[in-house]
């Protein structure tokens, strides 16, 4: 018997949307809350010293509501390598069946989270438009390096609700505070920041290739609760999807 083989499968049944059980998310990413301001400090990150963010692509609501891409890892992605040779059919039914397929890039970012300090760094995931201002003030040279330990910048992160904007999702604005402060005034605490860090890649399920592969024919396979009306359509062109993921796969 695989005893970690064992320990995998046991962690999967127990997997919730960021992949893994619902205390290792408390406990290892925060989320801004709706409707407050925070702020937050973007600490330099132990796993790569050049960057402190990680991008990392996902697939949702295929198989899993969460699901890494292998192509986080290097290897060879079944999902990804259906995408791609939909999209160079140029038919447009299958173009479009490719940017649904196609894993979403989600931004993470060390974070001490002031008033929160107890908590130790946590993982701030956000996506391209927070990304894109903070990439934007890090580039500016009268910022500076704003994750500096003795003379960085706070970050207040305000999370205004979708009812007070009339759009669809809640949007999340970001601004750098003006002022240098250190990351701690305790030169132990700032150590510890720095040294206890998890491996964001290790906080997320890794699925195999043909785990991920039998996730793609799941989803592609007609759904039998629809009603024949609205099922007629999709049930023909399962079929061909079928031929094709065939002919990738052999």
């Amino acid at each position: 018997m695989n005893l970690d083989e064992i320990r995998k499968r046991m962690d999967r049944l127990q997997n919730k949307s960021n992949g893994k059980s619902g205390g290792e998310f408390r406990k290892n990413f925060w989320k801004p809350p709706s409707g407050e301001k925070s702020v937050v400090r973007i600490v330099p990150y132990k796993h790569n010293k050049d960057v402190p963010f990680t991008e990392l692509y996902f697939y949702f609501g295929i198989g899993k509501p969460r699901m890494m891409s292998l192509s986080n890892f290097d290897e060879s992605d079944p999902i990804l390598e259906f995408a791609s040779q939909l999209r160079k059919s140029n038919e447009p039914d299958n173009m479009e069946l490719a940017k649904k397929l196609y894993p979403k890039m989600r931004i993470f970012a060390p974070v001490l989270v002031r008033g929160e300090e107890d908590k130790g760094v946590r993982f701030w995931e956000f996506g391209k438009m927070v990304y894109t201002e903070l990439l934007g003030v890090m580039m500016d040279e009268d910022y500076g390096d704003i994750t500096d330990i003795a003379a960085g910048r706070d970050i207040t992160v305000e999370v205004i609700p979708a009812a007070e904007t009339g759009k669809m999702y809640d949007t999340t604005t970001v601004r750098v505070k003006p002022v240098q402060t250190p990351l701690s005034t305790d030169g132990s605490a700032a150590e510890g920041y720095l040294d206890n860090q998890k491996d964001i890649k290790e906080l997320f399920t890794k699925f195999s290739f043909d785990e991920m592969k039998d996730s793609l024919q799941k989803y592609l396979a007609p759904s039998e609760e629809k009603d024949t009306v609205e099922a007629t359509k999709p049930v023909k062109e399962k079929v061909d999807l079928d031929s094709k993921i065939d002919d990738l796969f052999g």
